[in-house]
């Protein structure tokens, strides 16, 4: 996608601070966090959303997002004090981009969802 900003991440069109990155996945600093530890994991296929997963190639990229949270979580000392990841779904759901991201948020006790 020509207009996505995701995608431009993705092919270093525009400068972010990457912490982890594989063949399907990419994870940078959030530029608002809000915790200490605020991480977006894209996958690099361009996908609007998860109503946009459609086939198993699909799935596979959200199966590589949890594993990049793993890893990233350890290296980043949070994975045995916790943390929370978070995909938001359509305008409703508070989605802001369109191209499917997850939340790896810590670092701190978080509030809220049960």
């Amino acid at each position: 996608m020509n207009d996505c900003i995701f995608c431009k991440i993705i092919n270093k069109e525009i400068p972010s601070k990457i912490v982890f990155e594989n063949d399907k996945v990419i994870a940078f600093e959030d530029l608002a966090p809000v915790a200490p530890i605020h991480i977006l994991i894209v996958p690099k296929k361009h996908l609007a959303s998860a109503v946009d997963l459609n086939s198993e190639e699909d799935f596979e990229y959200v199966k590589e997002v949890y594993k990049a949270a793993k890893v990233i979580a350890t290296e980043m000392e949070i994975s045995e004090s916790g943390f929370r990841i978070v995909n938001n779904c359509g305008e409703d759901g508070g989605q802001t981009v369109k191209h499917i991201h997850f939340h790896l948020i810590g670092g701190r006790k978080l509030e809220g969802m049960a």
